[in-house]
């Protein structure tokens, strides 16, 4: 649980956790918006309100919280994942939405680092309302709001990549079979990683040698309400009727072989993942683009067949480019590492 005895007690603590829960289920369809959670609280502590980030055009979390919050609203509490904006885009400001319903105190995680939506908290202090930031700001810093943080601070998306790989390195045996190497309850949290996401992108050559779907499903094979686009880079052509350009999810082309463009034409993502081949995570390893790798290791030895990740310009350890282990997943038979710059 967050807490900050410097704020108002457990009752904020809680309602911030509450909050950064709401904001989980704005990731992926709130882009380019970050996706923020909202949570009112009356002077007794009670949850009168909850909300999060619509998709682009839609209501921000705090005018959804007000909403569901109605009357109730007046002398009650607002604790927010991100400082409340203070301008007019598709919407409103929320600090005018927050003062208009008679909010009287606002406890927020992280200040906006967008200056042309910054200077709320400011703004709601000059109405007389109490104002306290930095509530849980590590957990919120290291939540939903990650990849959109991440695109303020560098211009441009947060990237993962993955890799499903045998004890020994291989995505493949040598005659290319490659399904499955890991288990159900791994492919289970890829299919659930892939609503919160922006874009997977893949090369042709995975289109050609797997025709994957690339889509987020449920266990039973639905679709899930959040499509990631679909990218695929390469100069080759697509084969025809690749499910890849099927209308169940977004899809591109984007004929180059540099991670740079791809990342350039995906100018509204927050957080993308690359899923392969091996040469292509390799020339976003290659090209210093990687944030982050997911590494799934499967308990076999396959003993020959590609490796994961191919950089032909590595040619002695030197060159290796290094992670540090942020966590480790077990995940039925197979284990997850979890790696950060």
């Amino acid at each position: 649980m967050v807490d900050d005895p410097a704020a108002a007690g457990t009752d904020i603590g809680h309602a911030m956790d509450l909050a950064i829960a709401e904001s989980r289920r704005a990731q992926g369809s709130s882009s380019p918006n970050p996706p923020v959670g909202a949570v009112i609280l009356t002077a007794d502590g009670a949850v009168v309100g909850r909300g999060f980030t619509q998709p682009v055009g839609g209501p921000h979390a705090e005018v959804m919280a007000l909403r569901e919050a109605g009357a109730a609203a007046a002398g009650a509490t607002a604790v927010v994942t991100l400082e409340p904006c203070d301008h007019t885009g598709r919407t409103g400001p929320c600090t005018r939405a927050l003062i208009d319903a008679g909010v009287t105190a606002v406890y927020y995680a992280l200040d906006d680092p967008n200056p042309a939506a910054s200077g709320g908290a400011e703004r709601l202090r000059g109405a007389g309302l109490t104002v306290v930031g930095g509530i849980g700001a590590a957990e919120a810093e290291a939540g939903p709001l990650r990849g959109w943080l991440f695109r303020q601070r560098h211009g441009r998306p947060f990237v993962t990549a993955k890799i499903a790989a045998s004890i020994d390195g291989r995505v493949a045996a040598p005659d290319g079979s490659s399904q499955w190497i890991t288990g159900d309850v791994a492919r289970r949290r890829a299919h659930r990683q892939r609503a919160l996401l922006d874009a997977i992108v893949v090369g042709t050559g995975t289109v050609w040698r797997d025709d994957p779907a690339l889509t987020a499903r449920h266990a039973n094979g639905d679709l899930r309400s959040h499509q990631p686009t679909r990218v695929v880079m390469g100069l080759r052509e697509l084969p025809a009727g690749a499910r890849v350009t099927d209308d169940s999810a977004p899809s591109r082309h984007v004929r180059t072989h540099d991670p740079a463009a791809v990342l350039a034409d995906l100018p509204d993502a927050l957080w993308v993942l690359v899923e392969g081949g091996p040469a292509i995570i390799g020339a976003f390893l290659g090209a210093d683009l990687v944030d982050e790798i997911e590494a799934y290791v499967a308990p076999i030895v396959i003993g020959a067949g590609p490796a994961s990740v191919a950089i032909p310009d590595v040619t002695t350890l030197a060159d290796a480019t290094r992670f540090g282990l942020g966590a480790v997943e077990t995940l039925g038979s197979d284990v997850l590492l979890r790696l950060s710059r």
